[in-house]
């Protein structure tokens, strides 16, 4: 795979990749295109550099004697940030790097499969970020970001949604999905909006008045 597009407009998405399952080159490919800047977590830097990527940021905590400055030379020039808190994961430090760089939204890839609770602390720890860095974690299989509460996009027929809550979200109102919420109340582990699809070619509306909740656009 060759190396990501020249962009450097800091406005363009930047693009994080962990260490889960690793995504359809294509997909890869396309994020790499147009993305600015493309941020490695320690634990996936070799992977990553079999695929010929080139890295611009390697981020990490760097334990069990990982060696970043091996890929100084290979991957010049590299931005090293050392980040031991252990009171985070890597990739919330790297969220946190991409704010502290004003840079507005980003990618995530390779953040799902694998350990499940990797999975699901990646999916519900991007609540904390809402007013701070607009996150889209991707997949084969799934678009996954938190929703305002007021949401508009127009969508084609029989796209599957699913409305999941991390909590509890109150006051859910759609319009132009099969199955219609009505200031509905979703709770985690007990009712969520999982498995819904798009009524019609068009717009799909939902708003809620207050908790935090996620839309996955997902493929079957």
């Amino acid at each position: 795979m060759s190396s990501h597009h020249i962009v450097r407009d800091d406005q363009e998405p930047a693009l994080i990749i962990a260490n889960g399952a690793a995504c359809n080159p294509e997909l890869l490919g396309q994020l790499l295109e147009w993305s600015p800047l493309v941020v490695v977590l320690d634990s996936a830097i070799e992977r990553v550099i079999r695929l010929d990527i080139k890295v611009d940021v390697l981020l990490g905590d760097f334990d069990n004697g990982f060696d970043p400055e091996i890929y100084k030379t290979s991957q010049y020039p590299i931005e090293i940030v050392h980040t031991p808190d252990q009171n985070k994961t890597d990739l919330e430090k790297a969220f946190d790097y991409l704010i502290e760089r004003k840079i507005p939204a980003v990618n995530v890839v390779w953040a799902t499969g694998r350990r499940a609770d990797h999975t699901i602390t990646n999916l519900t720890n991007i609540v904390r970020y809402r007013d701070l860095l607009k996150i889209v974690i991707l997949d084969d299989h799934s678009k996954i970001f938190l929703l305002p509460n007021k949401f508009e996009k127009w969508y084609t027929a029989k796209t599957p949604i699913s409305l999941i809550p991390i909590g509890v979200v109150n006051g859910i109102d759609s319009t132009n999905l099969m199955y219609q919420l009505q200031n509905d109340t979703l709770t985690m582990g007990y009712r969520t909006g999982s498995s819904n699809s798009v009524a019609n070619d068009g717009i799909v509306n939902i708003t809620h008045k207050n908790g935090d909740l996620l839309l996955m656009e997902c493929i079957d």
